[in-house]
């Protein structure tokens, strides 16, 4: 150990650890389900928020952003497609054991590729209140109407 780490005598702190489960689902900006459980709102997190979203089959998000934020989603299930970029250009596929990284204030676009399963993520946020970096870009969602959204094979 080196001689420069604090003993275990000297660190004091007033926070705690904790298990936190999710909470009552909410319907957020972008018109997905969310199962909030760390944030500003149920730990006192200053720089983090964790929550699961859950997608029905087709399911869709309206196009939006996260000012100032980073995203990063691990899938648990299903298989999601994401247009992304300025005009929402660009695609990429996600599917369960995937993780996806998103840059502050890159606009997005996530759906559900299928029609039959749910698909399922945990999502990390750098807002620890989540909902308040969501810009809704309702300019871009008629560029990608949902019958333009590119489904996976069953």
């Amino acid at each position: 150990m080196s001689s420069d780490a604090p003993s275990s005598d000297a660190i004091v702190s007033e926070a705690t650890c904790r298990v936190v489960r999710p909470g009552p689902d909410v319907i957020g900006k972008q018109a997905l389900t969310y199962a909030p459980a760390v944030s500003a709102e149920s730990v006192g997190s200053t720089g983090l928020h964790m929550q699961l979203v859950t997608l029905p089959p087709g399911a869709r998000a309206k196009a939006h952003l996260h000012e100032a934020h980073e995203t990063a989603l691990h899938v648990l299930s299903g298989v999601a497609g994401t247009w992304y970029g300025p005009r929402l250009e660009h695609h990429l596929w996600s599917r369960a054991g995937d993780f996806v990284y998103i840059p502050a204030g890159v606009p997005h676009l996530p759906y559900n590729a299928s029609r039959t399963e749910t698909c399922t993520a945990v999502i990390a946020r750098t807002d620890p209140n989540e909902q308040e970096s969501v810009v809704l870009l309702p300019e871009l969602d008629a560029l990608r109407p949902p019958e333009g959204d590119v489904m996976a094979e069953e």
